[in-house]
């Protein structure tokens, strides 16, 4: 499940959150953002109930961006129990993608 995470619904979605979140950080002008997509709604399905996405768009929520410390997109960061698990910066393929999640 793909979910749009907001500075109001951060708390409740990432940090409280039951499973694993996979936030993706992104922007609508972003080429390397726009590539990794399809591959981030593949791993949300094939991830339901064990896994949530959440897309950050780092132009409407600069202030989830500078927590993060976000300098250059796509940021992928994996968080499990309210805590950084793994980031990485850049467009990948999925399998490198679902590493991440391991």
């Amino acid at each position: 499940m793909e979910v749009t995470i907001t500075r109001e619904n951060f708390e409740a979605e990432v940090l409280n959150s039951s499973v694993p979140v996979l936030l993706d950080f992104w922007a609508t002008w972003c080429g390397p953002c726009r590539m990794i997509a399809p591959a981030l709604e593949e791993i949300a399905a094939e991830n339901a109930g064990k896994l949530k996405v959440g897309k950050v768009n780092v132009d409407e929520e600069m202030e989830l961006a500078m927590r993060f410390g976000v300098t250059s997109i796509p940021l992928l960061v994996v968080m499990k129990d309210g805590k950084v698990a793994n980031k990485a910066v850049g467009a990948m393929p999925k399998a490198k993608i679902e590493a991440l999640l391991r």
